[in-house]
């Protein structure tokens, strides 16, 4: 099962998606998470490993991509750009993956030099990634970058489920609605994660649409201080209840 999470810009995306592969590793699964956002670099930290090897270097790095594409654009060619044959977990390179037992990540390609270029070969890859991906019994769990350009980029196509995480803020209650609306054209299931709720938020669960509430998540000042620090993240009960409802769904 491949498990996209999605959302506004700091509403906690990197932190559900450690949280939540952790549990699903601990039911005894083993699980692969991929780190498609090219300008976050805390999800490593949040799962207490070491920082990844781009896994667009392993293809020739952002320039050879990047001349990939303008070649596939220049040709006008109406088929779909393929970067990548089919695959499985097993076939990606050791060098390029960090982790422990049952619980695996990898990073598709970062931001990292001024004047560089955009993120569109990243986004690319993403998606190329995503949908020749073959699991056999292991579960993915994919952290994006925020809003909803890789929804643009046709990243989703290659999930089984989509899931969006919504924090106390009018911009996040909005882009869950737009979310909601796209992965329903493409006919993928959507869920919500309410996420930082505490007494003074409880309004947000009247603002979304209730039907795709599959759990809440409180203000955790432990979560919090770790997040702040660059530290592993620690558990949270509530993740529990909603890993086991992904995971049935």
């Amino acid at each position: 099962m491949k498990i996209v999470i999605c959302g506004k810009g700091g509403s906690g995306k990197s932190t559900i998606s450690a949280l939540l592969a952790r549990e699903i590793a601990k039911k005894g699964n083993e699980v692969l998470v991929v780190d498609t956002d090219e300008s976050n670099f805390g999800l490593y930290k949040q799962l207490g490993f070491e920082q990844p090897k781009d896994f667009m270097e392993s293809l020739g790095g952002k320039k050879a991509l990047s001349e990939k594409l303008m070649k596939f654009i220049r040709s006008e060619q109406r088929e779909r750009l393929q970067i990548l044959e089919e695959f499985t977990v097993k076939d990606i390179p050791e060098e390029l993956v960090v982790g422990e037992d049952k619980i695996k990540l990898i990073a598709i390609g970062k931001i990292h030099s001024f004047g560089e270029g955009c993120a569109c070969p990243m986004g690319a890859l993403a998606r190329e990634f995503l949908e020749k991906l073959k699991t056999n019994g292991e579960h993915v769990v994919v952290d994006t970058d925020a809003g909803i350009e890789h929804f643009g980029r046709g990243v989703e196509a290659g999930c089984d489920k989509i899931v969006v995480v919504i924090d106390p803020s009018f911009e996040s209650v909005q882009l869950s609605g737009k979310i909601a609306e796209m992965s329903e054209k493409i006919g993928k299931p959507v869920f919500f994660i309410l996420n930082r709720m505490d007494e003074n938020s409880k309004e947000l669960s009247d603002l979304v649409d209730k039907n795709k509430v599959i759990g809440t998540m409180p203000f955790d000042k432990d979560v919090f201080k770790a997040c702040l620090k660059g530290e592993k993240v620690p558990p949270v009960m509530e993740m529990e209840q909603i890993a086991e409802k992904l995971l049935k769904s």
